[in-house]
């Protein structure tokens, strides 16, 4: 999609903000995945990144068995009331034999099949009756009232996983679904990469931590740092192993300090704050004083101060000081990144195309992530402002609208939704 280009003036002064998806590739071209694994726990791998292919030594199931609990049958000894008698029971975790003609097998879910037998006939189009046996004596009978078709209610050897089949591959990232799948296959550990070590601060002498100060003695132009709370939330939801350096003062050799400590033993810092050109931001010369930096204005709203670079053997990100701003760049950016650097294979983020129910007459030069929710008509409604300082945008909204530059919306016309909840996994 198209970014409306600068003026001349301001062309000849700075550099032409850069597409978002340009920046992207750019950055995920830097996130060489890590080499470091570990074995863990099955039970303790949700999330994690599978290391190597998981290959079944084993057919899922085993063996043919019933998918119901009801009675095992031969299909050509049937016809519409057949009574046949019950000559054996076959609970899960037993075997049966043979089943003989004219007779059918009591079953339960998940119990192999007996040899003869072609369907299963669900208890509820049975009728049990009593039968007489030469000699007098009774014996348990079925009547029939639904006649099955051969393979009815039977789930079939291996039909879930073949033996050498690969079940999960090197790269996914583990949901609590592929962490029983690979239970049922054996595998009670799992070789995963290695968790990204990331150094977290903040700069800006403005900021406060909650509780260190009440509202109420709180100095002109102080905000408390939001920021640090929820960016150690969403690291640590990526499995990522977190040291939080707090707020490092606005000062140039406070900043280069932080940097070169963080730099020894963490493979990312993150910052926010500091990333723009004023006299009171020290990310970006603290940075070329100890390694490189890339100083990206993106073209996206909000969000548009980014920087990537190095610091030794570090990464380094530094993120807008604004809190929406903050938390979309790292949604959209640092997000990817960290997945890739675990060996994730697909780190795409994927929208839904969804009727919008509001107006957005103000189209902007820059892509835009609108924060909107999802309203039970079917369609999205606007949260009314959309400034990058407010985060009860991003509390109230479930999703983002990304925006093409340029564009206009008016209700009824279809845009790409982007759910939170796909964000924040």
């Amino acid at each position: 999609m198209s970014i409306a280009s600068p003026s001349s003036h301001a062309a000849s002064s700075r550099p032409a903000l850069k597409p978002l998806d340009t920046a992207l590739a750019e950055l995920l071209a830097q996130a060489a995945p890590l080499s470091g694994v570990e074995t863990v726990s099955t039970f303790d791998a949700d999330h994690r990144v599978l290391a190597q292919d998981l290959v079944s030594s084993l057919d899922v199931p085993a063996h043919d068995n019933s998918a119901m609990d009801g009675y095992a049958v031969r299909c050509t000894d049937l016809a519409a009331g057949t009574l046949l008698q019950v000559t054996q029971r076959i609970p899960a975790g037993s075997t049966g034999h043979a089943l003989k003609p004219q007779s059918a097998a009591r079953i339960f879910t998940g119990a192999p099949i007996p040899p003869g037998a072609d369907a299963v006939v669900m208890q509820e189009d049975c009728e049990i009756v009593e039968t007489l046996e030469a000699g007098g004596a009774s014996a348990a009978g079925v009547r029939i009232k639904a006649l099955p078709a051969p393979g009815q209610w039977i789930r079939r050897r291996g039909e879930d996983v073949a033996s050498g089949a690969v079940v999960l591959r090197q790269g996914q990232r583990l949901t609590p679904a592929e962490l029983g799948l690979a239970a049922s296959i054996g595998f009670d550990k799992l070789v995963v990469t290695s968790p990204v070590r990331v150094a977290l601060f903040s700069t800006g002498d403005e900021l406060v931590m909650p509780g260190e100060v009440p509202p109420s003695q709180m100095k002109p132009g102080a905000i408390y740092n939001s920021n640090r709370f929820f960016l150690r939330a969403l690291l640590q939801r990526l499995g990522c192993v977190v040291t939080d350096l707090g707020i490092v003062p606005d000062q140039r050799q406070a900043t280069i300090a932080a940097l070169q400590g963080a730099s020894q033993h963490h493979d990312l810092i993150l910052t926010s704050g500091g990333v723009s050109v004023g006299e009171e931001d020290h990310i970006k010369p603290a940075v070329q004083a100890l390694g490189e930096l890339n100083l990206w204005q993106i073209a996206m709203k909000p969000g548009k101060p980014f920087a990537y670079g190095q610091v030794g053997s570090a990464h380094f990100i530094g993120l807008p000081g604004n809190p929406v701003s903050s938390l979309v760049t790292f949604l959209l950016l640092v997000r990817p990144f960290l997945l890739k650097l675990q060996g994730v294979d697909q780190v795409a983020i994927n929208s839904i195309a969804i009727r919008a129910d509001f107006t957005w007459a103000r189209a902007d030069k820059r892509r835009e992530f609108l924060r909107v929710r999802r309203n039970a008509a079917g369609g999205l409604d606007l949260f009314s402002n959309q400034s990058s300082g407010v985060l009860t945008s991003a509390v109230w909204g479930d999703g983002l609208v990304d925006n093409p530059a340029g564009q206009t919306i008016a209700p009824g016309d279809t845009v790409q939704f982007i759910p939170f909840s796909a964000l924040l996994s």
